[in-house]
């Protein structure tokens, strides 16, 4: 255990003093690479040692490189001119570095030192100044008659939504624990899994998917609920109901997860901060003031979030299909999805029920295919599962992308502008998908200008 507290102790000393006396547009990237490398090293370390005697501590440090890059960025954005800034850079930046004591209480806060969520510094700054808490006497969650231009600060009980998200996360383990008796990996190398038919096959790796996600679920919930305790999870008041939100620190929709229609709501429900981390830090940071970000922001997005969760080989199958599994999920929706739709106001038509029906099996059942290597991790195991179910997800992948580089996809375009009375089809901001274009854990959909980006980089190295 004490060598974890060293591991986790260096790199925080490290990047402290850097960022302290290193100034210049190079800090941040040094943490980045030390930061980085020292993850690295302690994954690999746990990949081919595997020594059940050795306290695994790359879950903390995993929370911990989130927090350190995070925190050198928002130092080296405290030297820029605030014209040069975002409105999310100014919102996080820090023009000052702390002090050890709150660097350290930073760090070290315990509700989330193991599985996270992480947070950025200046929300944990105003935590501890109360500042958090303060919000304007007009707000409905105001009983006092103080002036309305003041602010009133109060600290709102968290004693009840801490237990509420306590006892869900309780249940979700209570589940997993259930269901883990019924469907664990080594079944699905077996021969008892080969005797069941195809469906039920997908069914059965489906529930696998599920019961790997309830631990996920569970511990999450409970590291939230120790946050909302704290106070920490604590975002405001809303302004409609007048009541206290606790969210700001999710890091996990289940129902979100689970009921999604389509690969953003999926994704975009797992693993919330690591993919704020993601766009925020790696995504627009390694593309140049006042360009548009590229097939290099691409890369360096996944490489990032490939190497965060380590090296095992079913990481990288996961992260690859599921890159064209979102091309794939942005055309159909792009293409298909207006067909279901009024085009006068783009309201549902009696038939929208049955697109969505289709497009929430579609979304499930592909990322059940998908998250299989992430499960299994190896090369070997990964292949026989699929191999089992026919590489339905690969072969499904693959012909939807041969349709959408076929001529079928002029003649659906066709369709959609006599449909809406134009010569070119603008479609509807409901349903159109450029707000996909940012990364989920790294993996952006492929989109007609980052394949033309990607052509344009290919063919500058090799001139």
């Amino acid at each position: 255990m004490w060598d974890g507290v060293r591991t986790l102790t260096l790199s925080s000393v490290f990047v402290y003093y850097v960022a302290k006396y290193l100034n210049g547009p190079f800090m941040p990237w040094i943490v980045f690479i030390f930061v980085m490398g020292h993850l690295s090293i302690n994954q690999l370390t746990r990949q081919f040692v595997n020594d059940p005697s050795i306290v695994d501590i790359t879950g903390a440090q995993m929370i911990l490189a989130i927090k350190l890059t995070s925190f050198a960025w928002n130092i080296a954005d405290g030297q820029l001119p605030e014209k040069d800034l975002s409105e999310a850079q100014k919102e996080k930046v820090l023009k000052e570095v702390p002090d050890p004591l709150d660097f350290a209480g930073f760090i070290m806060f315990f509700p989330s030192l193991f599985a996270g969520p992480a947070f950025d510094f200046v929300d944990y700054k105003r935590w501890i100044e109360m500042k958090m808490f303060e919000v304007p006497s007009k707000t409905k969650s105001d009983t006092s008659k103080k002036t309305p231009s003041k602010s009133v600060r109060r600290i709102p009980p968290s004693f009840t939504p801490a237990i509420l998200k306590a006892v869900g996360g309780v249940f979700w383990i209570i589940l997993f624990l259930k269901l883990s008796t019924i469907y664990y990996p080594s079944f699905f190398i077996g021969d008892e899994y080969t005797k069941y038919s195809f469906p039920r096959r997908v069914w059965t790796l489906h529930m696998l998917c599920f019961t790997t996600r309830l631990k996920y679920y569970g511990v999450w919930a409970l590291t939230e609920a120790a946050c909302i305790l704290a106070g920490l999870g604590y975002n405001g008041i809303d302004p409609i109901t007048g009541k206290a939100s606790w969210n700001r620190l999710r890091h996990v929709d289940p129902i979100g997860v689970e009921t999604a229609q389509n690969t953003r709501g999926y994704l975009g429900s797992w693993n919330i901060n690591t993919n704020n981390w993601l766009r925020n830090y790696i995504y627009l940071r390694v593309t140049p003031r006042g360009k548009k970000p590229g097939f290099r922001a691409t890369l360096a997005t996944f490489t990032t979030s490939a190497f965060w969760h380590g090296f095992y080989p079913g990481y990288y199958l996961s992260f690859i299909l599921a890159s064209f599994v979102q091309t794939v999920a942005k055309n159909f929706r792009r293409y298909f999805r207006p067909f279901f739709l009024d085009h006068g106001d783009s309201k549902p038509t009696s038939l929208k029920i049955f697109y969505d029906i289709f497009s929430y099996l579609a979304t499930q059942i592909a990322f059940t295919f998908v998250t299989v290597p992430f499960i299994f991790l190896d090369l070997e195991s990964s292949y026989i599962v699929w191999y089992r179910v026919y590489f339905f997800g690969i072969i499904g992948t693959a012909l939807s992308m041969a349709f959408f580089a076929s001529p079928m996809k002029k003649i659906l375009v066709k369709r959609l502008n006599k449909r809406n009375g134009t010569k070119k089809s603008k479609l509807p901001p409901s349903q159109n998908t450029t707000s996909e274009v940012e990364p989920i854990l790294g993996v952006p959909p492929l989109t007609e200008d980052l394949h033309l980006d990607i052509v344009q980089e290919l063919n500058s190295l090799v001139k």
